[in-house]
């Protein structure tokens, strides 16, 4: 892809933001286990950047996909992961069905806000049971009059406890097979019957997740997004936009691991000379660079095809999988070429190596990408 004047531009505006207003307060976001959503979300909202691609009558930009890949590309230097996690969930996941099926009044209602900065959305889609296999959701809905009755729970909700609703996938149907009795909706989350749990997490520690519970939720038939039991085909669509945007983003921290490590291991010496004057740290160094500009090629391979229209679950799903596995490489051999400095946690390397753990799960495991590609290549 080639970067217009306009695509430099909403990259300075984001890499401001990044460097003003985000990376100096990480550390003590970390500390505190929360970051400030709504004054985050707030500042990116004022700036135009959680709405990039979506229609302008509703507050967004209406500009086409690569924009988002612009800003996401400059997201992914957020020092931490687990802040830009939580504004690829406003942004990008929770978003992309309600703006494209939504009705115009529920998308005045939500939308319009979250595109602001002025609620903060989450994604229910994971329950306990149900990862990776978005088809084994037992969150059931149902209808009675003008209203839904919800009864269930989501797991491992990114911005669960400070978001003020809920893009929520639900079996709406009792019938119909698994694939096709799902719906979309969205749930406020002060709704009576709703209950969050705080979830502690190996990484990610700036970025609040909750397990939500759902008992006897009413919330009017009007929140449904769509028609009826469509929401798996919605929430498979709206799965693309995450994917692309999780690899957007960790392009950037792997980029920054990297680059950390390079300048660590040119000032700490031992044996009389630098460790980064040794043929092996070198080289490897160059291996992960060259791997990481590997994965931009492809990554903007898919996205290109994503905005000339076509079917990119083969080429994201590429993407995503060889993300995954370099979250788990770079990280660890950086770590390693930080000596005891690497194992203390005060160190970044640290804890891009705690966070990115999560890149080979979240969004889709590894083995999942695998089993994606596999089915798309005609041999499953």
């Amino acid at each position: 892809m080639q970067w217009s004047h306009e695509h430099l531009e909403l990259k300075r505006t984001t890499q401001r933001i990044v460097e003003e207003h985000i990376n100096p307060h990480v550390d003590a976001w970390e500390e505190a286990g929360r970051f400030p959503a709504h004054k985050v979300m707030k500042i990116l909202g004022d700036a135009g950047l959680l709405g990039i691609s979506r229609p302008e009558e509703f507050g967004g930009l209406a500009l086409d996909y690569s924009y988002e890949i612009a800003c996401v590309e400059e997201l992914g230097h957020i020092q931490a992961y687990g802040v830009s996690s939580a504004i690829g969930i406003q942004a990008t996941m929770c978003t992309p069905a309600l703006a494209k099926h939504g009705s115009d009044a529920l998308r005045r209602e939500w939308l319009v806000p979250t595109i602001a900065g002025d609620v903060v959305g989450c994604l229910g889609v994971s329950e306990v049971g149900s990862g990776s296999d978005v088809a084994n959701v037992k969150t059931y809905a149902r209808r009675d009059g003008d209203d839904y009755v919800i009864n269930g729970s989501k797991m491992w909700t990114t911005n669960g406890m400070q978001a003020d609703w809920m893009c929520m996938l639900v079996n709406s149907s009792q019938d119909n097979g698994p694939h096709r009795n799902k719906s979309l909706m969205v749930v406020p989350l002060d709704a009576p019957g709703v209950t969050r749990h705080e979830l502690k997490k190996l990484g990610l520690h700036s970025s609040d997740t909750a397990q939500t519970f759902f008992d006897d939720v009413r919330i009017p038939a009007r929140n449904l997004i769509g028609d009826e039991n469509k929401g798996f085909g919605y929430q498979m669509e709206q799965f693309q936009e995450e994917r692309l945007y999780v690899v957007g983003r960790s392009i950037g921290l792997l980029e920054d691991a990297i680059a950390d490590t390079i300048e660590y291991t040119r000032d700490r010496e031992a044996f009389g000379k630098s460790i980064l004057n040794n043929q092996f740290v070198h080289f490897r160094l160059a291996e992960m660079q060259t791997e990481v500009e590997a994965l931009r090629a492809l990554f903007h391979a898919a996205v290109q095809a994503y905005i000339d229209g076509k079917d990119v679950t083969k080429l994201a799903s590429m993407a995503k999988y060889k993300m995954g596995r370099l979250a788990e490489w770079i990280p660890s051999e950086c770590l390693r070429f930080w000596g005891g400095q690497g194992f203390m946690a005060e160190n970044r390397i640290s804890r891009t190596y705690r966070d990115m753990k999560l890149a080979a799960i979240g969004g889709g495991a590894n083995e999942i990408m695998l089993q994606v590609i596999a089915k798309r290549m005609g041999m499953t």
